[in-house]
């Protein structure tokens, strides 16, 4: 209630904002994009790197925004009113469609673009979408009062299809299709464009496969949260973290801590991972915990805080995953 509340004052603000606009240099259309190109939006950086893609040979005509520029976490992420003006316009918007951005639902009801395409991960990969899932050993999490009747009723799925290589080729399909009906005399080039990205994804997921049947060690320890799910199904990896991947925990419990430096010692395993941004403490604790003390951590990138820099220099989505297949190539073998 307190988020829809906020959002529905955002949306007020992008009115505002736009009504005061106009008598400044900063017009409605400056922050809502070009007026003469295709306003494609973009929560994730997974989604903003493939929209950029598949519009390669396009440029001229579409304008991608990626909302998580400042590197934002996704589960924290709150729209400014510009944000809110500028997906109220766009042409094509890209969400998650989960928990974490239920604001979209109200920003959505607001636009002013009746026409809007809009993709939301979680619905197009359909089946594929995964709930989240509780482990042994992980650290429950403290839910709100008044969101713990919602969460009791309906399950809670996953958010981060992106880590499945294969979700990835599913999306992109979805995307092409819609910026195809978006520059009808583009298609050809989309299609193109299409074609050409769906084979580099099809040699990383065939490397990834490699790996992983290679692999000497199938479980993977996460002292962090744990986004990796899609990932480690599509591989047979299995897995035991500290917390569920989209947990806003931080501090894990001694029972925790403990349950996963034991199944460090059952494994014999020589990393403890950790997702991008973390400071490592609990992964160290649960390495300290240990009978021999000499694992050693590891990160893997979940992609979900990409900041403006990165994206700046040179970072895509296949650049991380590759990043991401040469960390398990140097732990798991």
């Amino acid at each position: 209630m307190v988020i829809r509340k906020a959002i529905a004052a955002l949306l007020c603000g992008a009115v505002a904002l736009g009504a005061a606009s106009c008598g400044s240099g900063d017009s409605v259309s400056s922050i809502a994009g070009d007026p003469d190109k295709i306003q494609v939006v973009c929560e994730t950086f997974p989604a903003y790197d493939w929209a950029r893609e598949l519009t390669r040979g396009r440029e001229d005509r579409f304008e991608i925004t990626y909302l998580l520029e400042k590197g934002t976490d996704m589960h924290s992420f709150q729209p400014t009113a510009e944000d809110i003006l500028r997906i109220s316009k766009c042409d094509l918007f890209i969400y998650v469609g989960g928990e974490s951005d239920k604001w979209a639902e109200d920003a959505l009801a607001g636009a002013s673009n009746k026409d809007m395409k809009k993709i939301a991960l979680l619905q197009t990969v359909g089946d594929a979408a995964k709930t989240e899932e509780v482990k042994e050993g992980m650290q429950a999490e403290e839910e709100e009062h008044e969101d713990h009747e919602e969460h009791s009723e309906a399950p809670e799925y996953d958010e981060h299809v992106w880590l499945s290589v294969r979700n990835a080729k599913t999306v992109c399909e979805s995307i092409a299709s819609e910026l195809a009906e978006l520059d009808k005399d583009g298609r050809e080039t989309i299609s193109s464009d299409l074609a050409a990205y769906k084979e580099k994804l099809d040699k990383l997921d065939k490397d990834l496969k490699a790996l992983a049947d290679s692999a000497k060690n199938k479980t993977l320890i996460f002292g962090d949260r744990f986004p990796f799910r899609y990932f480690t199904e599509d591989y047979g990896f299995d897995y035991y973290a500290a917390f569920v991947g989209c947990s806003a925990e931080t501090e894990a419990s001694f029972e925790t801590i403990t349950f996963l430096a034991g199944k460090v010692d059952e494994l014999g395993a020589k990393t403890v991972y950790t997702i991008e941004n973390s400071d490592g403490k609990i992964a160290q604790a649960i390495i300290d915990s240990t009978k021999s003390k000499d694992a050693k951590t590891a990160v893997l990138d979940s992609i979900q805080s990409v900041n403006a820099d990165r994206v700046k220099s040179g970072e895509t989505y296949l650049s991380i995953m590759q990043k991401n297949y040469e960390v398990l190539k140097d732990t798991v073998g």
